[in-house]
């Protein structure tokens, strides 16, 4: 489905393992006082007077990616917003970032390059450095692996533990679009292996697709909710959907939690997708994954400092722990919420 924009196919051991990185990472500078030595010596150095927060993630073609429609320039940029958002829901900064990758014979240069071309485009929005990172060879396709290394202060560091009984349970944005977007790319990719003439009519799904290819970070809610002077008690950021992250949110803090059906946000072309393809909206929105958006518990009393915001919406409060966790229906009923969102291990 994919054309090929690079005719040029230079193999890759032509350049050579260190000469690929020095192709690949010519042009990174560094903008971060904490990156005192990035990419050229055995090992990077960073330096903060603050807490360091690191995290990892790999993505594995065939598991987590199908490059028959992932453009590889959105794939690479990506890998990074899988990180950042780790970071951003520990209410911390993005700094650094390291990226890894493995390569079959079958990616040229000009292939990888387009891929870093992504990575590349990431760390300059968000302002984070390339420090380095690790280049081999795969007989399985391509894997990426990508770390990302922020810093806080520890007094403002939020965690999956501190939601108490009563709190309100908060989530940016809407839900349930970059799970469509996948629906919407395997259909037109069944369609196109049927009838490699048939071209995908797919620009009334701009958004969805859009949430699934090339998702951000919401790198704005911690300063958003800084400049609302509310600090979460809990937080944690949605990469495998509603119901997963709300149960590790309950797990860690030892409460339970009532979520309701009809403040959940979905944006519209969720609901008519969903329509389309005869899917439950509220079962998308609690088990889709991929959104990237962050989940957070704030006390009562910061209800009026983020009640009217557009960026934010209350979707439920903490209860006592033996009380469970339950998708409260428009008609009232009281339903268990299970873990139904993403999981690399399922056949």
């Amino acid at each position: 489905m994919i054309e090929d924009k690079n005719p040029q196919r230079t193999p890759v051991e032509q350049l050579g393992e260190f000469g690929l990185i020095d192709f690949l990472t010519s042009q990174v500078a560094l903008q971060h006082e904490s990156s005192i030595l990035g990419i050229g010596d055995d090992a990077a150095i960073i330096h903060s007077k603050d807490h360091t927060v690191i995290t990892t993630d790999m993505l594995v073609e065939g598991v987590h990616f199908d490059l028959s429609y992932v453009p590889l320039k959105h794939l690479g940029y990506k890998a990074v917003m899988v990180n950042l958002s780790d970071v951003y829901a520990m209410n911390a900064i993005a700094s650094q970032i390291t990226v890894s990758i493995a390569i079959s014979s079958r990616f040229p240069v000009e292939a990888v390059k387009e891929l870093y071309d992504g990575i590349h485009l990431a760390c300059k929005t968000y302002s984070v450095d390339l420090i380095g990172g690790d280049t081999t060879s795969s007989t399985s396709g391509l894997i990426i692996s990508v770390t990302a290394i922020g810093h806080q202060k520890e007094e403002k560091i939020i965690k999956r533990d501190g939601a108490s009984d009563g709190d309100l349970l908060v989530v940016s944005g809407d839900i349930g679009a970059a799970y469509m977007g996948l629906q919407i790319l395997e259909r037109e990719k069944a369609v196109y292996q049927a009838n490699p003439n048939n071209q995908p009519d797919i620009e009334s799904y701009s958004y969805l697709l859009e949430r699934q290819l090339k998702p951000e970070a919401r790198k704005d809610i911690p300063e958003l909710l800084e400049q609302l002077e509310v600090t979460p008690t809990s937080m944690i950021d949605i990469s495998d959907g509603l119901s997963s992250e709300v149960i590790h949110l309950c797990k860690n803090s030892n409460v339970g939690m009532k979520i309701y059906e009809d403040k959940l946000p979905l944006d519209p072309t969720v609901i008519t997708s969903c329509e389309e393809f005869n899917l439950d909206s509220t079962t998308i929105a609690l088990s889709g994954g991929e959104d990237y958006e962050l989940l957070f518990t704030v006390k009562q009393e910061d209800f009026p400092k983020i009640k009217a915001n557009p960026s934010l919406s209350i979707i439920g409060h903490a209860v006592p722990e033996n009380e469970g966790i339950h998708l409260i229906t428009r008609a009232g009923e009281q339903i268990p919420i299970k873990a139904m969102g993403w999981n690399s291990f399922k056949e």
